[in-house]
């Protein structure tokens, strides 16, 4: 999409925004010079920012088989940013080519491309909606042709969670969308800490005030608390290098930024 198309997809180029800084640390070209300009900011002061997307889509690709591991077939993946290489669909539908998948995010350029790439795939598809009205999400009709919610799935809210700040009360929008889930489902989350960070993430914190998404990095406990009432599973709440990992071991897992957990609704 060009520059020139943006306004009839209400993309602001105001301000950076999230989903696309995101793709072009992750090597992507979904994104504009607004973007490119704060991704370059965030780099020099978060040099490894490029090795933190990495870590956390290999994370993700682990929570989705994981997932698989358990029976779950379907997946509802909300703030999934940009079609990137691995994205849920790919890993779920590797595995079984009729597991279904549901994207949801707000970012018209991520929900445009998104739709391109999930063209002729009848079991995954793209939902334009604020992940923040649950109902929205779950009664919209693509939503509704896809999955069951009367039969367990994987929700994954990955680095989605730390652009809800406290004001916003993200527990009470997680318990939304448990409370919406058949028992045996699961939720993926991983997030921004601060925990064991230094001065860089305080940085870039300061940094994401002045996009259209400041982040909120949290604890384990604070993330624990945010996902009462699901149980969290083996091996709890740690870096997101550390969540069952399928290879080597990383040596130093606190320099991904981020906590990562599964949790299960009994």
């Amino acid at each position: 999409m060009s520059e020139e198309d943006h306004a009839r997809r209400d993309v602001d180029l105001e301000k950076p925004n999230a989903a696309r800084v995101y793709d072009y640390i992750l090597g992507g070209q979904l994104n504009y010079a607004v973007d490119r300009m704060f991704a370059e900011q965030v780099l020099a002061a978060q040099p490894n920012a490029r090795e933190r997307a990495r870590l956390n889509r290999q994370w993700l690709r682990r929570a989705v088989r994981f997932g698989l591991d358990q029976g779950i077939r379907q997946f509802l993946d909300i703030g999934s940013g940009m079609p990137t290489v691995g994205h849920v669909h790919e890993v779920a539908q590797a595995a079984d080519p009729k597991s279904r998948v549901v994207y949801v995010d707000n970012e018209p350029v991520a929900v445009a491309h998104s739709e391109i790439v999930l063209e002729g795939n009848e079991n995954a598809a793209m939902v334009h909606a604020d992940a923040e009205y649950p109902d929205e999400v779950l009664e919209h009709e693509t939503t509704e042709m896809l999955l069951d919610l009367d039969q367990p799935m994987m929700v994954v809210m990955a680095l989605f969670v730390h652009f809800i700040p406290d004001e916003r009360d993200p527990a009470r929008l997680i318990a939304a969308y448990r409370d919406a889930l058949a028992p045996g489902s699961y939720l993926a989350l991983s997030s921004a800490t601060y925990e064991q960070q230094g001065e860089g993430t305080s940085r870039a914190v300061e940094m994401y005030k002045k996009s259209a998404n400041p982040v909120t990095p949290r604890s384990a406990d604070e993330l624990r608390a945010l996902v009462d009432g699901f149980e969290i599973v083996d091996p709890g709440i740690v870096f997101i290098p550390e969540w069952r990992p399928d290879g080597e071991l990383h040596p130093r897992p606190a320099e991904s930024g981020g906590l990562a957990l599964v949790a299960r609704k009994n």
